[in-house]
């Protein structure tokens, strides 16, 4: 079956399967996907700035939550560290005011979408109040660092769910030969995902500066260093098998393309972060950032990959003859014959 979708690796098909054409008049699910987008961009933008915030001792710039300084722009208080935390405050403020209004397009247009997606858009919301929570938290307690592992963890959820969202909603046309991609493709995920975790737990402990200086907290450290193995090695299979794959989707062979070259960026970004002792903010704050942006490539992968699978299995059902070997039914005997061969 792989034969009669020769035209699906070609870049101008994928955007065509992608994306619906631009001169005619958007509809809802149009709508709602460009707003998904950019409520995951802008998430990934305020965990950028959120790792800039934590590197740069900022944190507790702003004393109080949800003001600063009780005030919505603290202008007398105002310098680099302050800009920082009411920044990613005012960010995060945002992206919750656009997912409060994906649930309410998604609940006017209810009957024009997909009936998953205004549970999806509710559930979405739901994150977001776990992760204004646990935001406060971080303040009022402190920097805790569970807490703010916590909320890292939680942001990389939500981020995950946006993007499953927008996949989702695409038009995307399958070849049904992605094989075992989407399993593959899951188990990378969470190892990256963990990965992640662990990372996030490093820096709310400091255990770099700890082990690096003191030889304190090393076992932290030295996990988060152990789980590059599992991730590399996720990763590494499943680009070999997206390039051993024939007939794939040109967004899945893209898309795992991307995955192993941001592997190879974090990687470098990693070990430039260990050997330079963490004291280039800017390169900390990409290696996190590089992170985030390896989830949700992976998140993407998975997503169009089980779409892909589903879609075959679909297709089987429908293309499988019945006893008789005919596609038609009983009550419709006149149903041509149709051959395997010929499918």
């Amino acid at each position: 079956m792989a034969a009669n979708f020769p035209s699906l690796l070609s870049p101008a098909t994928a955007r065509e399967a992608l994306w619906p054409n631009t001169n005619a008049a958007p509809t809802p699910i149009d709508r709602i996907r460009r707003l998904v987008w950019k409520i995951a961009i802008a998430t990934l933008a305020l965990m950028a700035v959120g790792s800039a915030t934590r590197v740069m001792n900022a944190g507790l710039a702003c004393p109080d939550w949800p003001l600063c300084y009780g005030q919505l722009v603290p202008q007398q208080q105002m310098n680099l560290q302050v800009f920082l935390e009411w920044f990613h405050r005012l960010d995060a403020a945002l992206i919750g005011l656009s997912t409060l209004w994906l649930v309410a397009l998604s609940l006017w247009y209810r009957r024009q979408v997909p009936g998953w997606l205004p549970w999806a858009a509710v559930g979405a919301l739901a994150l977001i109040g776990v992760q204004g929570a646990l935001g406060g938290l971080t303040v009022t307690q402190l920097l805790r660092f569970d807490i703010v592992t916590a909320h890292l963890g939680t942001a990389l959820l939500f981020f995950s769910a946006m993007l499953v969202i927008a996949c989702c909603l695409l038009p995307y046309r399958s070849t049904g030969t992605v094989g075992r991609l989407p399993w593959i493709g899951l188990a990378a995920l969470t190892v990256v995902y963990t990965q992640c975790l662990l990372g996030g737990l490093v820096g709310s402990r400091w255990a770099a500066h700890q082990c690096l200086g003191l030889k304190e907290l090393c076992q932290v450290m030295n996990s988060h260093l152990l789980g590059i193995l599992p991730s590399t090695a996720m990763v590494l299979a499943l680009t070999w098998t997206v390039w051993r794959t024939p007939a794939l989707t040109y967004p899945l062979r893209r898309l795992g393309s991307l995955v192993s070259v941001l592997l190879v960026l974090q990687l470098v970004m990693g070990i430039a972060t260990f050997r330079l002792r963490l004291q280039i903010e800017p390169l900390t704050v990409a290696h996190h950032t590089l992170g985030a942006a390896l989830v949700g490539t992976l998140v993407c992968f998975t997503v169009l990959a089980w779409r892909d699978a589903r879609s075959d299995l679909s297709q089987n059902r429908l293309e499988s003859p019945p006893e008789g070997g005919r596609l038609g039914t009983a009550e419709n005997p006149s149903t041509p014959t149709v051959s395997t061969a010929e499918v």
